[in-house]
């Protein structure tokens, strides 16, 4: 692959930045909208949930598609259309009060879309990179995903201001255009590779499913990953009431902000260096770290420090997906990345559905039996949780299946038409 294909992909990459952008600003200024008009904790949750639901069910059949259609098409359609979603909304706002309903409505239209993208845009990569640089791709991935939580709240506190959220969402709809644009710029300078015979969508699923189980190391690192984003959906659900029991709601904006920082400095650097070898060894030694990191934010009562392992366990999460994504991707055929990256999306995000469901509830129930506050109870799940992310961390270093995906064979001699 030539340096013009790497400059494809940081075009492709931009516009996907500014889209995360524009949707961070969206998202920042309709939660605070429907908190201002309903007063209700719920109604933003809803919001959140109808943004998030679409996305998790849909990940499988785009996958799918992502493997019969051309994907920087689809990327096109994904992004284009889920502008209608925040169109909708922004025309019920000028034409006076908006409900939640009518919010929901435009926030589930856009997501269904959104969908389209992130099994097409993984797909990418391996189109248009060399594994030597895929981990460098998969550190750009990381920064973009969290100028979303860094960049959008920054620029949408300044905007409401001066002005109202539908500012923010027609700022938005023009970072959709925009990534339209550069998404078609790169697809004219691709040839379209060839895609198997039509196969029903069970027969597509199958295959899928088969080419992960294929070599169990992939199926076992699937697993983890879903682990993974159950003890994340611990730390994401679980700080702010442990924060909110020992400070004030600006400390705890100041915190969260600080905290997902590590995230983008760890991004900058994988994205500038990558990771050259010892895959397994960085996963395990990230994920440790990251436990380590969350017990220690469970136990202290200090905000500087748990400022600083928060800050810690964020910087460890762009090291293991890296990690992650490197040994799935060089174990799989490039020819079904669609559908295997639709499934291990959808399998990765069960897991923040259970954190999301039972950790405020266990964390409320071990406050009332040991009779303390939620923030500590909100502790004693994070550490517990934080204890077996590095006993699981440690012990794939024994299994001989995830360690032998460093010595893979070359994926290209997979052949599927």
């Amino acid at each position: 692959m030539n340096q013009s294909s790497f400059k494809k992909y940081l075009l492709l990459w931009l516009g996907e930045l500014i889209s995360a952008i524009g949707g961070g600003l969206t998202s920042f200024g309709l939660g605070v909208y429907v908190f201002e008009k309903t007063g209700s904790a719920a109604g933003m949750a809803v919001v959140t949930l109808l943004g998030f639901l679409p996305t998790l069910v849909l990940s499988v059949p785009a996958g799918i598609l992502a493997d019969r259609y051309d994907r920087r098409m689809l990327m096109m359609i994904g992004d284009g259309c889920s502008a209608i979603g925040i169109i909708y909304i922004l025309i019920c706002m000028m034409r006076g009060e908006t409900t939640l309903a009518q919010i929901c409505i435009g926030v589930f239209i856009s997501s269904v879309f959104s969908s389209l993208l992130e099994p097409s845009y993984k797909a990418t990569v391996s189109d248009l990179l060399t594994e030597d640089e895929y981990a460098n791709a998969s550190g750009l991935v990381s920064l973009a995903g969290s100028a979303r939580y860094l960049i959008s709240p920054v620029i949408a506190g300044i905007l409401l201001s001066v002005s109202d959220v539908k500012l923010l969402l027609v700022i938005d709809i023009c970072t959709f255009m925009l990534t339209v644009t550069t998404t078609f710029v790169v697809k004219k300078g691709i040839a379209e590779t060839k895609k198997c015979e039509e196969i029903t969508l069970k027969e597509s699923l199958a295959e899928g499913w088969q080419a992960i189980c294929e070599r169990r190391g992939v199926l076992l690192l699937v697993l983890l990953s879903s682990l993974l984003t159950l003890f994340i959906g611990v730390f994401q659900i679980l700080a702010e009431p442990l924060i909110l029991s020992i400070a004030d709601a600006k400390t705890l904006g100041i915190a969260e902000t600080i905290c997902a920082s590590g995230m983008l400095v760890s991004s900058i650097y994988l994205g500038i260096f990558g990771i050259k070898s010892g895959y397994v060894k960085i996963l395990s030694g990230s994920l440790v770290l990251a436990g380590g990191c969350i017990i220690a934010f469970g136990l202290l009562g200090s905000i500087p420090l748990i400022t600083l392992t928060g800050f810690g366990f964020f910087a460890m999460l762009p090291f293991a997906n890296t990690c992650l994504d490197y040994l799935v991707r060089t174990n799989t055929a490039k020819e079904l990345q669609g559908r295997i990256w639709g499934l291990i999306g959808f399998l990765s995000q069960i897991g923040y559905v259970v954190a999301y469901a039972c950790s405020g509830v266990l964390a409320d129930r071990i406050a009332g039996a040991r009779d303390i506050s939620v923030g500590r109870g909100a502790g004693v799940v994070m550490s517990i949780s934080g204890a077996a992310l590095m006993i699981m961390a440690l012990i794939l270093l024994l299994v001989k299946e995830i360690r032998l995906l460093e010595e893979k064979g070359d994926t290209n001699e997979y052949e599927l038409c």
